[in-house]
């Protein structure tokens, strides 16, 4: 009788295992070739918008400050030569609003675009300081606005609801202040471009007290300050500035956005303007 070694009965079986391995790991290896084929196909329709302006939003600099940076810029889909400038502008180009007392001794520039996540963040958690410190006299506000959000994600909103605020401010400075605040409090997800919609933005002036007069609604409808919302988006462009939210007192650029990506507080932002202020 002849004894039948448990490895002599396992050479075939082993043979058999080793080339049923070997094609798992092919066909492992064919399907993720097709899925990273597929992931750069996917990318390339999407033309790396949404991705790079999530990833900028969040981004972490040197000074503290979360930047929303722009890259690139393009043109801005409007004639800058016959804009009409709203009432109530400042700077003799008339792209820079102005909020608080003209004598106040000291400037807060404020740099924002309205699509921002990072600036809806800042103003969400310091705006009401921000405005007090203002209304009672410490500075003035200058705001300088941007659209640059619209070539990186995509759409128009941010100059659709720039040209609103324009609007906004041919009916006042404080019914631009409120309708600024309101936009960012119902600012639409990053990638979807809620603002390109104008029913939508007199929809939300509804919620401005006296702000949408008929002489508004027509403004926003008819689009008549799209040439002044793509000048002021050029002089931001040309300021020298990244990205938002970028806030300076007096020239001094502020750490409005923490080390851990995260703005200050009212509080901290009262005690920030202080030390540098001396006050």
């Amino acid at each position: 009788m002849t004894s039948n070694h448990p490895n002599q009965q396992s050479q075939p079986q082993k043979s058999q295992a080793q080339a049923q391995s070997q094609q798992r790991a092919t066909a492992r290896e064919r399907l993720k070739q097709a899925q990273q084929a597929e992931a750069r196909a996917a990318k390339r329709r999407r033309g790396l918008t949404i991705g790079v302006s999530v990833a900028a939003a969040v981004a972490v600099i040197a000074g503290g400050t979360a930047l929303a940076v722009a890259g690139g810029s393009k043109g801005d889909g409007s004639s800058t030569a016959a804009a009409v400038a709203p009432a109530h502008t400042s700077a003799t180009d008339d792209t820079v609003v102005v909020y608080g007392k003209a004598d106040a001794p000291h400037t807060l520039a404020v740099y924002e675009d309205f699509r921002c996540p990072v600036c809806q963040a800042f103003e969400t958690s310091a705006g009401k300081s921000v405005q007090q410190l203002a209304d009672q006299g410490d500075y003035k506000i200058e705001y300088h606005l941007a659209a640059f959000l619209d070539n990186n994600l995509g759409g128009k909103g941010s100059k659709t609801a720039l040209a609103a605020a324009g609007a906004a401010l041919n009916e006042g400075v404080d019914k631009f202040k409120a309708f600024h605040d309101v936009l960012y409090a119902h600012q639409p997800a990053e990638s979807e471009d809620g603002f390109g919609d104008v029913n939508h933005l007199l929809d939300l002036a509804g919620q401005v007290p006296g702000l949408k007069t008929e002489a508004f609604t027509k403004a926003v409808t008819d689009g008549t300050y799209k040439g002044w919302a793509a000048k002021v988006a050029t002089a931001f462009n040309r300021s020298g500035v990244s990205g938002t939210p970028t806030v300076k007192l007096d020239g001094k650029q502020l750490a409005v956005i923490g080390q851990d990506g995260k703005p200050l507080t009212g509080d901290q932002f009262t005690a920030l303007v202080k030390q540098t202020i001396g006050g």
